[in-house]
């Protein structure tokens, strides 16, 4: 059974503009990849209700969610909290997080900063070789921080464990504008709807006008979708195929 996930984005600096949000990026890329539909994105603030809100219902709808941001030693970070509280938890101090913590300040951190190992009751801090601070796990939830170097490290060490049936890409490229193969789109659409058809023009490409993607976890109803499209369009707009 194909696998799904949603992420949501945790922070007003996304919201109001000063961060710009790699995140969300980088893992519906990665996801996708790997064969996981991701069907929702979510960019939220820093607020506990809402955190708290957001994170249980996708917890129920998805089989996967990737949360980013707000788990630093700062007043506004308080995505373990939230989450806590949308599963009706408590938060608990992880001694083996207060140990790394310690020995990363190389002193006694103060209390703000031993914040930062207050995790939701029944966390799991993924056992990463080499990795100081591994990602955590709540349930289907997976927490990772806004930092995008970061969450790059963290999600790369344990993307194979979402791994699932992929799914089969192919690509057209056009010297026409969209209304020139509108219609070849919409029949072949209609005739194969287990595959996705996207239509995506490009204003400033030298050989190309539209890119046309088909994928389907089905390569054979893929192929046969493609080669039906290649058949509806005039041979001469076709720049080529991948």
């Amino acid at each position: 059974m194909p696998k799904t996930a949603a992420i949501v984005i945790i922070g007003n600096e996304i919201l109001s503009g000063k961060v710009k949000d790699e995140n969300s990026h980088f893992l519906a890329r990665e996801l996708r990849a790997l064969g996981v539909a991701l069907k929702e994105v979510r960019v939220i603030p820093d607020d506990l209700r809402v955190i708290a809100g957001v994170v249980a219902e996708s917890s129920r709808r998805f089989d996967f969610v990737f949360t980013s941001g707000g788990i630093g030693p700062t007043h506004d970070d308080i995505t373990m909290k939230g989450i806590a509280d949308g599963f009706g938890l408590g938060t608990v101090t992880n001694e083996k997080l207060r140990e790394l913590i310690e020995r990363r300040c190389g002193h006694e951190p103060s209390d703000v900063v031993l914040r930062m190992a207050e995790l939701p009751e029944g966390a799991e801090m993924m056992e990463i070789e080499g990795m100081s601070f591994p990602p955590v796990r709540v349930r289907n939830v997976f927490i990772f921080p806004g930092i995008p170097e970061l969450l790059r490290k963290k999600f790369t060490a344990i993307r194979e464990m979402f791994r699932c049936e992929p799914f089969a890409l192919r690509c057209l490229y056009v010297n026409e504008e969209e209304c020139f193969i509108a219609g070849a789109l919409d029949q072949v659409a209609r005739e194969f709807r287990e595959v996705e058809i996207g239509s995506y023009p490009k204003m400033n490409e030298t050989d190309y006008k539209v890119l046309v993607t088909m994928e389907s976890r089905d390569p054979g109803r893929l192929e046969s979708a493609f080669n039906k499209l290649l058949g509806l369009i005039p041979r001469e707009i076709i720049v080529r195929t991948a």
